[in-house]
């Protein structure tokens, strides 16, 4: 009897553990066939969840850093192998991180200098001007002003304004020329400027022909540029320029004036938007009348190389005499319209200029000696502003008169004319 009883326990044993085994397979099976269910549900719109997730935008991803807003990634790059840009913000192992902020690297090209502002203005007023033209001309390219700060020289008359991106400084270059409470200002790069890896450095030219009634006062060399000279020194600035737009609308003007008094030099430089009407204004203006003196008009660069070889350029500047050529030839060389007395101020740009034109006129023959009368403050310097050339002889003068009249210098046309050498020796320049 009593094996009877255990073989039974056995078995009942054995049945509860194969019925345990069941259950949990059947539960098995309903997990898997609800993941199963499940799945299906998802698919049945389409939607794959993983694909779902990763649609999400990126809080991190393709978001620029100060500065680098308007900066594509190949633009970057090209910056990096200009050297504008460390190859690396990561410190080298030992080695403490330097901070590098990208507002900081691309300031030089976010900087616009502007000369001829007026007397009393401030830097809330410029800064209100400059952002209420960038949004009426729809420079502006987000929210908000483009220009984030202003900064006055008061003794110097000109100021800075940056601005928060590349693109919009650039557009800000065709309000040259605006005028501002009456006064025409003038719109430059600084002097750091370093031209950005693929972007223009000129407004586009969908900017200039909502800029018809701004008048440059950069007058790039083209053949299309115009020389007024004859002009009485009592015309202002808006009296020439009427007179050059009764032939049509400017497209650029630069009345040349005397750095130390602000007077015309009695000449300038212009250029038409519409082409055409460059000869048509040389041939109506050239030789006309103005009160004792009689203009001289004719394109600056004399066309082109290409179609006038024939002899090199004259250029007329009234108070000089080159009717009759350069005058007689002598050994020695005047060249003007080739520096400033502000250029002379500085002792090392003085030697550069110096050394650039003897190694120049060497050229064309031994240069004796080189004189470039410097200014001297409270004391009217005697031929300041030219350069006098002593050749070892006359051939070598007529050569470089040959070869140097017309040619271009710090963007200015070089004018030409044979001096007298006891002058020259007693410095009565």
């Amino acid at each position: 009897m009593g094996e009877e009883r255990d073989f039974d326990r056995d078995k009942d044993r054995d049945r509860r553990r194969s019925d345990r085994k069941r259950s949990r397979s059947r539960s098995k099976d309903r997990r898997r066939k609800s993941r199963s269910r499940s799945r299906d549900k998802g698919n049945s719109f389409g939607v794959d969840k993983k694909k779902a997730r990763r649609r999400k935008q990126s809080l991190y991803w393709d978001v620029p850093p100060a500065g680098f807003e308007h900066i594509t990634p190949l633009q970057y790059k090209a910056m990096q192998a200009a050297g504008q840009i460390p190859a690396t913000l990561v410190a080298a192992p030992g080695m403490a991180p330097v901070p590098v902020v990208g507002s900081t690297i691309t300031r030089q090209a976010r900087r616009l200098y502007v000369g001829n502002i007026p007397f009393g203005c401030s830097e809330e007023e410029m800064m209100d001007y400059f952002n209420s033209q960038m949004h009426a001309c729809h420079f502006s390219q987000a929210q908000g002003n483009p220009v984030l700060a202003c900064q006055i020289n008061l003794d110097k008359n000109f100021a800075f304004l940056e601005f928060r991106s590349i693109d919009e400084t650039t557009q800000a270059m065709a309000f040259d020329g605006i005028n501002f409470k009456g006064q025409s200002l003038k719109i430059r790069r600084p002097h750091d400027y370093q031209p950005m890896p693929g972007m223009s450095e000129q407004p586009n030219s969908a900017v200039a022909g909502t800029m018809l009634s701004v008048v440059s006062t950069v007058v790039q060399d083209s053949p299309h540029k115009i020389f007024v000279g004859g002009l009485p020194s009592y015309l202002n600035e808006d009296q020439v320029k009427e007179l050059l737009m009764s032939f049509g609308q400017l497209r650029a003007f630069n009345l040349v004036k005397d750095s130390a008094t602000g007077l015309s030099k009695g000449y300038a430089f212009c250029e038409y938007f519409d082409i055409n009407l460059t000869d048509q204004a040389i041939a109506g203006l050239n030789g006309m009348q103005l009160g004792d003196k009689k203009l001289i008009v004719q394109r600056a660069s004399v066309g082109a190389r290409n179609s006038t070889m024939a002899a090199p350029v004259q250029i007329q500047v009234p108070g000089l005499q080159l009717s009759g050529g350069a005058g007689p030839p002598t050994e020695v060389l005047c060249l003007m319209n080739m520096v400033t007395p502000d250029e002379l101020k500085d002792e090392e740009e003085y030697e550069d200029i110096l050394d650039d034109i003897r190694e120049e006129c060497n050229k064309y023959g031994v240069v004796k000696s080189l004189e470039i009368p410097r200014p001297i403050e409270g004391v009217d310097v005697p031929g300041c502003g030219k350069v006098f050339v002593e050749f070892n002889s006359v051939i070598d003068c007529q050569k470089a008169q040959q070869n140097l009249t017309g040619r271009k210098f710090a963007n200015r046309v070089v004018v030409t004319s044979y001096f007298d050498p006891d002058k020259y020796h007693r410095r009565e320049f």
